[in-house]
């Protein structure tokens, strides 16, 4: 009997049973961690990859170049869009076959369209990771796979939700990770690609996200989800119930947490100065009376002028840059010649 109002007990908290070696659920507003298991533990990241091959392209090269396809393609093996030689395709297309089939034919031809060849543009792909402060990652490839010797694209949970966070602000991405079903024509044929994320077609909050397998780095998925003007993400790494737990993840943060804001652009510091972009987080109710504003004013003389930081207890949630307010100049209005000489002519 006791055994029994014991586990009756226990049925109202639900405890998470997330299979990952390693994730991360992080606001997307204020890039904090709500949940995490091994976040920061550096794992093989198969075909979550491609996340930064799209951003690479987005930011570096017009959507609608022609690409003609070239002997570089011969390299590519596993998933495929299956691309052929001397076919001319646009890059926009190319992105929707990366990132709807995982097409590592794409990913290659991406590659050589932007930079000329992968070496360049991985180093573009470093060189953003290093930007967005994603400490644990190194790129080695622009699709994912493992080389020979067994060595590939290794990151975190938590650096991957970074460069999901940064990527969401790219409405062209956006788009392309929600997009269900796309067809693309080149000069040699037609194609017709359904996404291969699932949980884009079960879960209607679904903003989109991307899979990814190898045999050594088995399932990783990053997805993100919104609710009411919530978004969170959620990276797993070696998650064989991947679906599932994404879906389960996002749902907590919708069950538990509210978007508030913090920062207002439209609110004035001590009536001369302000902030140019609103700050948002995710909290719950509990933590939204542990929230402290500091502004931290330093006058040095130019535009910006010190910085508004927001924490929750003692750790910092964000901050804000801050700006004084410009004087208005006020223009002495010229008069004419013939206004100044009669002036000068009677004493005016």
């Amino acid at each position: 009997m006791k055994l029994l109002l014991f586990i009756i007990l226990l049925i109202p908290f639900k405890v998470l049973a997330i299979g990952a070696d390693s994730y991360v659920v992080m606001d997307a507003d204020s890039k904090r961690v709500l949940i995490e298991h091994n976040s920061n533990e550096e794992k093989l990241i198969a075909s979550t990859t491609k996340i930064m091959t799209c951003i690479i392209a987005l930011e570096n090269k017009d959507l609608n170049t022609l690409v003609k396809v070239g002997n570089e393609v011969l390299k590519a093996y596993g998933s495929a869009i299956y691309l052929n030689l001397n076919e001319e395709i646009t890059l926009k297309d190319l992105l929707y076959g990366l990132m709807l089939r995982s097409g590592n034919d794409a990913a290659i031809e991406i590659a050589y369209a932007v930079s000329g060849n992968m070496e360049n543009f991985v180093k573009k792909m470093n060189d953003k990771a290093y930007e967005l402060k994603m400490t644990n990652t190194n790129f080695i490839n622009n699709h994912g796979l493992e080389n020979d010797d067994g060595i590939g694209n290794t990151s975190t949970a938590y650096d991957m939700a970074l460069l999901m966070q940064y990527a969401l602000n790219n409405d062209t991405f956006r788009k392309i990770i929600n997009t269900k079903n796309y067809t693309a024509k080149t000069n040699g044929k037609t194609y017709v690609w359904k996404n291969k994320n699932k949980l884009l077609f079960s879960y209607d909050k679904l903003i989109g996200g991307k899979t990814g397998f190898t045999k050594k780095a088995r399932r990783t998925l990053v997805t993100a989800a919104t609710d009411q003007m919530r978004t969170s993400i959620v990276v797993t790494l070696n998650d064989g119930n991947d679906f599932a737990d994404h879906q389960e993840l996002h749902e907590k943060v919708f069950k538990n947490y509210e978007r508030v804001l913090l920062l207002d652009k439209s609110q004035k510091i001590e009536d001369k100065y302000y902030i140019r972009e609103d700050f948002y987080a995710l909290l719950t109710n509990e933590e939204q009376s542990k929230v402290k504003i500091n502004y931290e004013i330093n006058n040095l003389g130019n535009d910006e002028v010190g910085v508004a930081k927001v924490y929750l207890g003692d750790k910092i949630l964000g901050s804000v840059k801050i700006y004084k307010e410009k004087e208005e100049v006020k223009e002495e209005k010229k008069e004419n010649f013939l206004i100044r000489f009669f002036r000068w002519l009677f004493k005016w």
